[in-house]
């Protein structure tokens, strides 16, 4: 075992490392240029669990290695979620004012109990989500992406970060808790600015909470039915403070996760060849793509954390009582020892560490992966000629303790005219589905070129108008029928598997 020197508690915000203090800082330039860069340093360095300083310089523990993580998310006896064990809370090394205050700072949550406890407050929780109806859930997320790509379907190009991923998980969050009058922008970005570490964290903290307590209060006076009003009425009795602290827990951890995974999934779609040919083809689905996004680039690439109960020992490092204790999901997901080809595919495995693991993995993922896989197909079905604007290289990320988040996702396709949302999701004819074309240039192929429609010939009994239809746009792709030549990447079964998946999905399976 080995025990790195950390520095002197207590030494100052912006204090340098000692000379030859061998933690690295998981915050700066480094950790928000090269994160994943970082963690393979760090385990070059010192092995499956390294000695790091978060803000502040303040020292944790980083785990990289997958059985070392599972190790620790499994054994709360040992590692605790109750952070009011943390040893840097006492000697002020982090004061009650620190930026990631918000993540660590003690509350009446589950994430934060153990024990009897955590049963009680997780219970409420995962009672409340087995209650969603997840039918009317696909029919929300399918209404609001038709919604959002109504706003920039006309333009030819936009940016699907800006206008699509950070929307939509907000969108539907904001409708299954039982407040989708309160959506608006300064939610979406006091939401994302709250987790990073920032100046003004504590005050977007503070306005979630504000909504919240006030969306308690309504459901306290006239229930309804949604999470908010069942989270209220459970039988293990949570306050209103406990209450509305769970539905923060809530809202945030599925609102960044998700926003994260749908802008990954279609930067993967558009630029990794394996997505590009076999996606198009037809032989990837989209929740195998969304899987293989979990594990290349997971929506939390760490979660504070966990706190020593006692000195223990992991993955050859002395812990002391009081540590803190960083779970390591991107580095767990490419750790050499579970997954020596990081090329490789994984389909069908599903043991990353996207959601953690344990008495608190995540309960609400498969919300996560509903919004990312119909919202993601409908955005691909309005657009199914997407274009990435740029090279993949210009593509820009920010990094911060917890995630990387891609800053924008520029594409261009064939301008087409809004579609009515106000009616049943896919109210249009579904015989029309067209095939998926995703073509991104590879580096070096130059500039990308403006799509160009490809009309086709419209039969003669839709030459006329429809009463009460939405206009054609004379530029838009006419959807031919189904007797009309088969594309050349799809096989011949391909209109029937459209034909089944559509079925699938409207039958809420």
């Amino acid at each position: 075992m080995t025990t790195p020197s950390f520095p002197t508690p207590g030494s100052g915000r912006h204090a340098a490392p000692p000379p030859g203090c061998p933690a690295r800082r998981l915050y700066g330039p480094e950790a928000e240029n090269d994160p994943i860069g970082l963690y393979e340093k760090l385990r070059a360095e010192h092995g499956s669990v390294a000695p790091v300083l978060l803000h502040g310089d303040v020292p944790a523990w980083l785990v990289l290695g997958h059985s070392e993580n599972l190790h620790m998310t499994r054994t709360p006896s040992q590692f605790s979620r109750d952070s009011r064990r943390w040893r840097a809370l006492h000697d002020g090394t982090a004061p009650p004012d620190h930026p990631l205050a918000p993540v660590f700072t003690w509350q009446p949550l589950c994430v934060f109990a153990d024990g009897a406890e955590h049963e009680r407050l997780r219970g409420a929780v995962t009672d409340a989500i087995a209650r969603i109806d997840h039918r009317g859930v696909r029919r929300h997320i399918n209404r609001y992406s038709n919604r959002l790509v109504n706003e920039f379907c006309q333009d030819g190009r936009a940016d699907l970060v800006g206008r699509f991923a950070e929307h939509l998980p907000m969108m539907v969050m904001a409708q299954i808790l039982g407040m989708p009058e309160e959506y608006n922008e300064r939610l979406v970005q006091a939401a994302h600015d709250m987790i990073k570490g920032t100046e003004t964290a504590n005050e977007s903290n503070e306005y979630v909470m504000t909504v919240l307590r006030g969306l308690v209060a309504r459901r306290r006076a006239a229930p309804e039915e949604d999470f908010a009003s069942r989270l209220a009425g459970h039988p293990a009795g949570l306050t209103d403070d406990e209450v509305a602290q769970h539905l923060r827990l809530v809202l945030i951890a599925a609102y960044e996760t998700t926003a994260n995974l749908i802008a990954n999934v279609l930067r993967m779609v558009l630029t990794d060849p394996r997505f590009r040919a076999r996606l198009s083809g037809g032989h990837m689905t989209l929740p195998e793509a969304v899987e293989q996004t979990l594990w290349d680039e997971p929506p939390f690439t760490t979660i504070l954390g966990r706190w020593a109960v006692g000195d223990t020992e992991l993955g050859g490092k002395r812990i002391r009582a009081g540590d803190a204790l960083i779970v390591g999901i991107a580095g767990a997901n490419a750790d050499p020892v579970v997954r020596p080809d990081r090329g490789a595919s994984m389909r069908g495995n599903r043991a990353h560490l996207a959601f953690s693991g344990g008495p608190h993995e995540c309960p609400g993922q498969d919300i996560g992966r509903a919004i990312a896989d119909t919202g993601i197909d409908a955005l691909l079905l309005r657009l199914p000629d997407l274009q990435l604007a740029v090279e993949e290289r210009e593509l820009r990320y920010k990094a911060a303790l917890m995630s990387r988040q891609l800053l924008e996702l520029p594409v261009t396709f064939a301008p087409r005219p809004p579609q009515d949302v106000t009616g049943p999701p896919n109210a249009t004819p579904a015989a029309g589905r067209p095939q998926w074309q995703v073509d991104s240039p590879r580096p070096g192929s130059g500039p990308v070129p403006e799509p160009q429609p490809q009309p086709q010939p419209r039969p003669e009994s839709q030459s006329e108008p429809v009463p009460g239809s939405q206009p054609v746009d004379p530029s838009a792709p006419v959807l031919a029928e189904p007797a009309a030549p088969v594309p050349a990447q799809r096989t011949e079964s391909a209109p029937r598997r459209a034909w089944r998946a559509l079925s699938r999905w409207w039958q809420g399976n």
